[in-house]
């Protein structure tokens, strides 16, 4: 159902008064949630089982973000994985995202 015509049923369900529809509008107005963002809202976090770096493994920087420095020199050890799901590196400061990385082959 497109945005207009559900904006067109809750109209006509507030315009006829009927509490009930006028509250089936409003459930079906209400976007899903990310799976991430439902699983952080209720508390729980991915175990370790799901993440996508473990502590003393071995990450490369994408090319894109270290213009210029061969291969070898993009390479660094994780020294922590954040609740986040970022990662602290050995050696180089901040906090990095997955999507700064290569990916594994």
């Amino acid at each position: 159902m497109n945005k207009r015509t559900k904006r067109l049923l809750v109209g006509a369900a507030a315009a006829l008064g009927l509490g009930g529809l006028g509250a089936a509008g409003a459930f079906i107005l209400k976007k899903r949630e990310p799976r991430a963002v439902a699983k952080k809202r209720r508390g729980q976090t991915t175990t370790i089982g799901d993440m996508w770096a473990r502590p003393g493994m071995l990450v490369t920087f994408r090319a894109e973000l270290m213009p210029g420095r061969d291969s070898s020199e993009r390479i660094f050890r994780v020294a922590r994985v954040l609740p986040s799901g970022r990662v602290t590196l050995e050696g180089f400061a901040g906090e990095h995202m997955e999507t700064e990385f290569e990916a594994l082959r």
